[in-house]
């Protein structure tokens, strides 16, 4: 039986809600192992003046835990 833990996360870009997107996933990978997917949970942006100066994703990210994994300690 696989066990499978989600993290809510935030990710930002200056460029789009893709961007932001991808930069997210590529920054949770560096610390957490086996992502599996992610579900965009909301969207927004910044605004100045008329332009959109970041673009913002709030994400939830799963993963699949390990359960061969041995404890050190």
């Amino acid at each position: 039986m696989g066990l499978e833990k989600h993290l809510n996360i935030t990710g930002t870009s200056t460029v789009s809600w893709k961007d932001a997107i991808v930069q997210a996933v590529s920054e949770a990978s560096k610390t957490i192992d086996y992502l599996s997917s992610v579900r965009v949970v909301n969207q927004s942006a910044k605004i100045i003046g008329d332009k959109i100066t970041e673009y913002i994703v709030d994400l939830d990210i799963s993963f699949m835990l390990d359960r061969t994994r041995n404890k050190e300690g």
